[in-house]
């Protein structure tokens, strides 16, 4: 039987599990795919560090580097991760030297990958990121086989498992955020430093990757990205009377041949599919024609799930056909135009804390009616003891800039105690 012989470089808690599992399922993964997938080397950062295995030391590599130029490997899966730097070094010169690679990076991909992508076909190797976007939710390869007969339009969802797991605590369990995100970090939710997770730019680099892939388009940076981190216990409660929950949602969707890719804390109905994805869990929402509406959700992160998104990976090219990263050829993907969201029309929930006194309400109501939004439901709330009340205004459908134009307005007001909050509405 055929053997390919493979490098793991980066033996944190996801290599390790990688190493483990194909020593330890190699005959099966062998019958199933009818080839030997044969671990040979292996490479990290600190060869020193404790780890729950024992690797001969005729599989360590001096160098990572030596990987790429090994007529050895025929393989290599980068668990290094990070845009730049070593992770950048190892798979352009991995694929310039006609290695198959296997990644979980999605900052790389949404960086690098239109230009490792031509490396990859011109050199006739694969290019395989299943593990980027959304750990053991098998996405990528939904959208490059199964999904392959339908022209897709849209896709959105929960695409972080640290974001969603801090906003459905906040929520079920009445938490401020502070106190959510420390408890993310003791179970192993969220790292050290969660900032990527927090900031949207996490769940940025997943749609960037999967617009290309629905939309047959190079990566395209114009793209609108919010984080969590405003997120109160007053905006839950405040959702939670309204019927709604908030959810950090990706969207990428082709509306009059423009793609508006957008990032950002989105209230949704809490009879949705989406409303009910609660944890660590992800959930991805693909709408094509013919099929119409995909739904595929599961583990979005840890060692479990994105090892079994790599060994997806691995497995493709175990049985040898050499496959477009990006499923089309690069001369036959398209520059589409990606336009800002600035003219896109949302409903949505403004909040304002002001000063308890008359005429602030007017002031507000009629600032709305000057920059043609109009209000379909309003909320108030005042705290009679402090002298001061929140104000809660769900809109109609406007174009976001006039919404945006109204925040602006209103913060700069004497009776406004805190930044205004907007948080669009998603009706699906």
């Amino acid at each position: 039987m055929k053997k390919i012989n493979i490098a793991i470089i980066g033996l944190g808690n996801i290599g390790t599990y990688l190493f483990k599992y194909l020593n330890k399922n190699k005959k099966i993964l062998a019958k199933k795919n009818n080839c030997i997938p044969n671990v040979l080397y292996v490479s990290a950062k600190n060869k020193a560090k404790k780890r729950d295995l024992k690797i001969s030391k005729k599989l360590w590599l001096k160098n990572y580097l030596e990987a790429t130029k090994s007529k050895e490997i025929d393989l290599i899966v980068e668990l290094i991760g990070g845009a730049e730097g070593p992770a950048k070094k190892l798979v352009f010169n991995a694929l310039k030297n006609k290695k198959h690679v296997v990644t979980a990076n999605k900052a790389l991909i949404a960086k690098y990958g239109d230009k490792l992508a031509k490396i990859a076909e011109a050199n006739k190797v694969n290019l395989e990121f299943e593990a980027s976007v959304c750990g053991g939710v098998p996405v990528i390869r939904s959208l490059k086989e199964g999904l392959i007969a339908n022209k897709i339009n849209k896709v959105y969802g929960i695409f972080n498992g640290t974001s969603n797991y801090i906003l459905s605590s906040m929520t079920n369990r009445n938490q401020n955020f502070r106190e959510v995100l420390a408890d993310a970090k003791k179970l192993g939710y969220a790292e050290a430093n969660p900032s990527a997770d927090l900031n949207g730019s996490d769940v940025s680099d997943k749609l960037k990757i999967l617009s290309s892939l629905c939309f047959n388009s190079f990566i395209n940076n114009n793209i609108h990205v919010e984080g969590i981190k405003n997120i109160d216990k007053d905006d839950i409660n405040f959702a939670s009377r309204l019927g709604y929950k908030i959810k950090l949602l990706g969207f990428s969707e082709l509306l009059n041949n423009n793609i508006y890719q957008r990032v950002h804390p989105t209230l949704i109905k809490k009879s949705s599919y989406v409303g009910s994805i609660d944890g660590v869990l992800n959930a991805v929402i693909i709408d094509g024609d013919p099929v119409g509406r995909s739904i595929i959700q599961g583990e979005g992160a840890g060692p479990a799930a994105t090892t079994s998104a790599l060994v997806s990976d691995i497995s493709s090219i175990l049985r040898g056909n050499i496959k477009f990263p990006f499923s089309i050829s690069s001369k036959e993907r398209k520059k589409l135009k990606f336009k800002n969201i600035s003219e896109r029309n949302f409903s949505a929930y403004l909040r304002f804390e002001v000063l308890d006194k008359s005429g602030v309400l007017s002031n507000i109501t009629k600032i709305f009616s000057l920059n043609k939004v109009s209000i379909k439901r309003l909320v108030q709330n005042p705290k009679k003891n402090k002298g001061i009340s929140s104000i809660v205004i769900i809109t109609h459908e406007t174009k976001d800039r006039y919404l945006n134009k109204i925040i602006k307005l209103i913060s700069n007001k004497a009776y406004i105690i805190k930044n205004p909050k907007l948080i669009r509405i998603d009706q699906n």
